[in-house]
This record gives structure tokens, sequence and C-alpha cells, in this order.
């Protein structure tokens, strides 16, 4: 099973995130993560949608997004042709004693320490999902008390953009 990320213009309308939702539940399709934005056109709106399946299942998805009149473009960001990234928030207890290492550890990963407290620290990350498990791997032993992940967002690189024809 490989993982895709696609990237959508869907209109900007009420009910368009539950039709394409709704779309992948009743196809039996799971969805990794979802992101959603508006664009520089206030009429559209840009979805980043991460799903797992083999070449099949994403050409199927790929058809049934099409059949929703709300979806403007639909383009595959392939790994070499895209830039994607994701933004994670981690706490983690931390106190007089480890707090020093839990640091150097965020520096090492570009981390940036966003909330601080007696007992804890919340550290936000952006970036692909390796560096992502690795630091959560490497806070683990101190004690993650919980994260919260925004899904993968991306765009594709250099001179290619989506354009709005359907």
């Amino acid at each position: 099973m490989e993982k895709y990320v696609l990237s959508l213009l869907v209109e900007n309308n009420f009910g368009v995130l539950s039709r394409i939702a709704g779309l992948f539940a009743r196809r039996g399709f799971n969805i990794d993560s979802l992101t959603v934005g508006k664009t520089e056109n206030q009429k559209i709106s840009r979805m980043t949608i991460t799903v797992t399946g083999d070449q099949q299942v994403l050409e199927q998805i790929i058809k049934q997004l099409n059949k929703l009149i709300e979806v403007i473009k639909i383009v595959e960001l392939t790994p070499k042709d895209s830039v994607n990234r994701e933004l994670v928030f981690i706490k983690v207890k931390a106190d007089n004693h480890t707090r020093c290492d839990i640091i150097a550890i965020s520096n090492i990963f570009r981390a940036n320490i966003i909330d601080i407290s007696p007992n804890t620290l919340i550290l936000q990350i952006t970036g692909d999902e390796d560096k992502i498990e690795a630091l959560m791997e490497m806070l683990s032993p101190f004690g993650i008390l919980e994260f919260i992940r925004s899904g993968i967002t991306g765009l594709q690189r250099g001179d290619k953009v989506i354009h709005l024809s359907k």
C-alpha cells in the first residue's frame, strides 16, 4: 500500500467538505489526513487529502471526486514534484532535570518551543512525516502527554500551478 497526496481546488461553498468526506465514507475509502483552506480566490478553497491504497484505489478516488460538481481540479502531489509539510504541536513532560535535554533535541529538529510550564513544554514542528516521527521517537522517553497533527498540505514545485479549468 502506498500513500498518495491529492490537491483539490473546490468551490468555497457550504457543505463541500461534508460531500467529499461522505463520498469517501460511502465508498469505504479512509482519509489519512485532510486540510482545507482559502486560496488567493475567495470563491475557491484548496483541499489536500492524503489516502493510503494501491493505484486502483487512487484511480477510483479521483474518478469519484471528479463526479462532484464542486470539484474544479485534482492533482496528485508526487514526492519528487511537490513540497509537502505538516504542522505538529507536541506537549511533553519536562521538569528541571529534563528540560535542557528536550530543548537540545528540539533545536536539532528545528522545532520551536511555544509554551512552557513548570511540568511541560509544547513544541511546534513543521516538516515531512519522517522528520516528525523521528522527533516524536526522541521525545517519547520523556513522556509525550498529547499531540495534534494538522495533516499534510503541499504545492507543486516550480512553475507548476493548478489551473481553474475542469
